[in-house]
C-alpha cells in the first residue's frame, strides 16, 4: 500500500478520557432503579467488562455482600479465581500487601484429582482452596461446576468463604449453578448475574470494584 493511500483514523488514546468517556456512557445508558446505591459501582464495572448496559435486572445479591467482602479485603484474605483468566483481570495492585490471588487450575494434583471425583478440572482444582477457603474471597467466572461444588463442599461442612462472586458462563449449568447459589441455605453473601451469562472479565471487573471502585473515585 502506498503512503498516499494508508488510511487514517481518529480516535481517543488519553487513557483517562476513555474510562472517563466510558464510565460516562454506561450511567448515561443505564437504568439502576432495580439496584441499591452502593451496588452501583460494581454495576458499572461489569457493564463496563461486558457492554451490557441492561445488565442490572439480571443481577442478584445478597445483603452484607459489600461489607463481608471489603472486610476479607482488608483483613488479606486470599481471593480465590476458578480460571487463570480471572486472576489476571484482578488488579493485584489495588489489594494489601499480603493478599494473595490464587488459582489452582494448573496444579499438578488437578488432573488425579478430577479423575478420582469424575468431574471437571475445574471443579477438582476447588478441593485445593480448603487449607485456606475460610474467610476468602471466592471469584468463579467460567465453570458451572466449580460453582456446584464449592457449594457441596460447604455443604459437607467444608470452609466458608466471606463472600461468593459467581459468574459462571455458558449453556450447560451456569444458570442453574447461580440459582443454586441465591437460594443457598448457608448465608454466605454472594453477588451473581442470573442466567446464560457471566464470564472471567465479569468476575475479575466484581473484584476490582471491590477493592478499587470507580477510577474517578481515585
Amino acid at each position: 500500500m502506498s503512503t498516499d493511500t494508508k488510511p487514517s483514523y481518529d480516535y481517543e488514546k488519553d487513557p483517562a478520557a476513555i474510562y472517563r468517556q466510558s464510565f460516562s456512557t454506561v450511567r448515561a445508558e443505564t437504568d439502576f432503579a432495580s439496584l441499591p446505591e452502593n451496588l452501583h459501582p460494581v454495576a458499572i464495572r461489569l457493564i463496563h467488562a461486558c457492554g451490557m448496559t441492561d445488565l442490572p435486572k439480571d443481577l442478584r445479591w445478597s445483603s452484607g455482600i459489600l461489607e463481608a467482602a471489603h472486610s476479607a479485603i482488608a483483613s488479606a484474605a486470599p481471593v480465590f479465581c476458578d480460571v487463570e483468566m480471572v486472576s489476571h483481570g484482578i488488579i493485584k495492585s489495588r489489594l494489601p500487601d499480603r493478599s494473595e490471588v490464587i488459582c489452582k487450575l494448573n496444579d499438578q494434583q488437578v488432573p488425579h484429582l478430577a479423575g478420582q471425583l469424575g468431574t471437571t478440572r475445574s471443579a477438582a482444582a476447588v478441593e485445593l482452596w480448603r487449607e485456606r477457603l475460610d474467610g476468602a474471597i471466592v471469584a468463579i467466572g467460567n465453570a458451572p461446576t466449580a460453582l456446584f461444588h464449592l457449594l457441596e463442599l460447604i455443604a459437607d461442612g467444608g470452609p466458608r468463604p466471606a463472600a461468593i462472586l459467581g459468574f459462571p458462563v455458558g449453556f450447560v449449568g451456569a444458570a442453574e449453578s447461580k440459582d443454586a447459589l441465591v437460594n443457598n441455605p448457608f448465608e454466605i453473601p454472594y453477588l451473581a448475574v442470573a442466567g446464560r451469562r457471566g464470564g472471567s472479565a465479569m468476575a475479575a471487573a466484581a473484584v476490582n470494584a471491590l477493592v478499587a471502585g470507580l477510577p474517578e473515585e481515585d
